[in-house]
């Protein structure tokens, strides 16, 4: 199933406008993204030392730091501000590269890439089931695409929301329960995805799924305002991870192979 997102929506601010539209990418590196980065390096497999590609690196902090482990890294990124600060982001590595490009075309050849690291992207894509195709197409036999993306049973809209014309930024409650119709109306910039539709966008597609679950965050800014509290609810909610109420936690984690 196909999934497209209107065009730009007015907002009054431009930081706003590319909050909602491009998400907000990680500017710092703590334990939430630490975390992260070594559930994909456990699911690489060693394919981590080839070619890798970040499909939507934001500012870089993830090409930063998979550069270490890798051949090659490649961050792609769709707005042109932040691929600069990317590529300055991760100067400092000899194997790193970042393009601007759209995830619906990759300048890349057919069956080029080992890994592919699609991080909290596919809900801002134009159209995320050609940004799927996209992937599987410049994935190697075998290779592996590494996938967050956000969950539907979540209690919050992490994204924020349109309200009477206005975009109002931040984590708004039981947005993501109501009917899509009216949920799309609040969230018309950004999805949300159950397990079911999540899968529908690989349908078709030579793929296998290695692994699929649900994760909750690390709750890192909690943390920093209140440490002894963050870090009981966050150990609370990972904990959780492994039990049928997973089903409310922040974000899928799949990881995808293409077939030989």
């Amino acid at each position: 199933m196909t999934s497209t997102l209107p065009g730009p929506v007015e907002t009054p601010s431009r930081d706003f406008e590319k909050a909602a539209l491009r998400g907000e990418p990680s500017y710092v590196w703590r334990a939430g993204q630490q975390r992260r980065l070594e559930m994909v390096l456990d699911a690489a497999q060693g394919r981590i030392k080839g070619w890798v590609l970040e499909n939507g690196c934001g500012v870089g902090m993830y090409v930063d730091h998979l550069a270490p482990f890798s051949g090659r890294v490649v961050g792609l990124e769709y707005d042109l501000e932040r691929a600069h600060q990317a590529q300055v982001q991760t100067s400092r590595h000899s194997n790193t590269r970042v393009v601007c490009a759209a995830g619906e075309e990759l300048p890349f050849p057919d069956a080029s890439i080992d890994l592919i690291l699609s991080h909290e992207v596919l809900e801002h894509v134009r159209d995320d089931r050609i940004a799927a195709r996209e992937m599987v197409r410049v994935l190697k036999p075998l290779g592996r695409i590494v996938v967050f993306a956000p969950n539907r049973g979540y209690p919050f809209e992490t994204h924020g929301i349109y309200w009477r014309g206005e975009y109002h930024f931040g984590n708004i409650p039981l947005v993501n329960y109501l009917p899509k119709r009216w949920r799309n109306r609040l969230a018309p910039h950004v999805r949300a995805y159950s397990a079911r539709s999540l899968a529908e966008l690989f349908s078709g597609l030579p793929v296998r799924i290695i692994h699929r679950s649900i994760v909750f965050g690390a709750y890192d800014n909690i943390i920093a305002r209140r440490p002894l509290f963050g870090k009981v609810l966050r150990s609370l909610l990972q904990t959780l991870e492994k039990t049928p109420l997973n089903f409310f936690g922040l974000s899928h984690f799949w990881v995808i192979e293409k077939t030989p």
